[in-house]
């Protein structure tokens, strides 16, 4: 159980605090919600281009790095399709240091053209060495956009492609700041021993004093549901093919998270899970396999992948997921099954709300998905879920019709 108490500042900053009577480290989280699914089909790879530029200092910290470092802290951030997280740890006693450098940032960032075009050359590197020149660096794009036809999850949060950043105007950027990077749009969570009121204090301090900039919204397109299976067959210099299969599911809030979360479980949670077992060890058709959802803020997908072994077939491959898929939906699913990754599920979360950056960062995702007391109800949630609504998730999503197929064939 994790306690904490939330307000809102006049300029709409939303706070969040978390004591933490065990720790002498405070963990200062701020989230932007903004990421990839809030760019335009023309211009994207922005959101994470400002991930970088938030690091590259103020008019009045020139390097962010070093008043963190003189702080005895660490710093660091991370952006994907939903939003921009921004978080750093250090000594209680330090904590002013973080707020006064996160408050100066969501107002006084460096934007001058010469910044702007340092960081746009590393985004463009970044796209070429992680997406373009290195074996399966593109596979997850080519997924997005077979599997997405209207909505922006169509994109990898990285963009569409290096040209989008490059010719990004120093307008434009400066534009997307304005737009998303201001109190309203940002949640400051914080876990610390210290009193939640002091907390509040602070944030009154440090960000009470910045005028909100609200811009309206763009609405977020509305996928169409999928009617029919859908194939790409693409060839790369790679040492084996990969088959990538994936359907559409719900959204985070939506029940069909949680059975999907715990179907994946079931089939790639460790080396006890029924594909390592059946398809790696008994059967020999992989080199590697997996199950995952994407746990998406808006509808999300399931995905099965596999590295075929070199005596194994395309067809042989999707057989064996047909197969697995047709053994969950018809219910053969063991309790003892069920029981293990529930108790998995209850562990994690047990061990993850030790540390006080955990709490900071869950804190402020749960609150920006716009139900911040599931933070203590999911695994209630998950201890509830039953082998039946598994098999009836399983029927419902493991359709024909609902599925994409991605076929990276390893060139002969």
């Amino acid at each position: 159980m994790i306690t904490y108490k939330q307000t809102t500042l006049s300029n709409g900053l939303t706070i969040i605090a978390n004591r933490d009577r065990a720790s002498a480290m405070a963990a200062i989280n701020l989230l932007y919600k903004v990421g990839a699914r809030n760019e335009q089909p023309h211009r994207t790879g922005l959101a994470h281009l400002f991930e970088h530029l938030m690091f590259r200092g103020t008019h009045n910290v020139p390097v962010f790095d070093t008043p963190v470092q003189m702080a005895c802290g660490e710093n660091n951030a991370f952006t994907n399709n939903d939003y921009t997280d921004f978080y750093i740890t250090l000594p209680t006693d330090n904590i002013e240091t973080a707020l006064w450098l996160e408050s100066d940032r969501m107002t006084g960032l460096n934007l001058s053209h010469e910044a702007c075009e340092i960081e746009k050359r590393v985004v463009i590197e970044e796209f070429r060495q992680r997406y373009l020149n290195q074996p399966y660096g593109d596979l997850n794009m080519l997924l997005r956009a077979l599997v997405y036809k209207e909505h922006p999850y169509r994109w990898a949060t990285i963009g569409l492609t290096p040209q989008h950043i490059e010719q990004a105007t120093d307008e434009e950027i400066a534009e997307f700041y304005r737009r998303f990077y201001h109190p309203s749009n940002a949640i400051l969570s914080v876990s610390a021993d210290i009193e939640p009121e002091r907390v509040f204090e602070l944030g009154e301090k440090w960000f009470g004093h910045i005028k909100d900039s609200s811009h309206p919204i763009a609405p977020i397109p509305v996928e169409p549901e999928q009617t029919e299976a859908r194939t790409q067959i693409v060839e790369r210099d790679v040492p084996a093919t990969t088959i990538t299969i994936a359907f559409h599911m719900g959204n985070r809030l939506s029940e069909d998270f949680f059975l999907g979360d715990m179907t994946s479980d079931l089939l790639a949670g460790g080396d006890s899970a029924r594909l390592y077992e059946r398809l790696i060890k008994r059967k020999r058709l992989f080199a590697s396999v997996n199950a995952y959802i994407s746990g998406d803020v808006d509808c999300g997908m399931f995905v099965f992948t596999g590295q075929l072994l070199p005596t194994t077939t395309e067809e042989q491959a999707l057989q064996a997921f047909q197969e697995e898929m047709e053994e969950l939906r018809q219910g053969k699913i063991s309790e003892y099954e069920i029981e293990k990754v529930k108790n998995k599920f209850e562990a994690n979360t047990l061990f993850g709300e030790l540390n006080v950056m955990n709490k900071a960062i869950n804190l402020g995702y749960y609150s920006m998905i716009g139900d911040l007391g599931l933070i203590n109800r999911e695994v209630t949630i998950y201890r509830s879920l039953t082998a039946e609504q598994v098999a009836a998730f399983a029927r419902r999503i493991f359709r024909n019709e609902n599925l994409s197929t991605l076929i990276y064939r390893a060139k002969q």
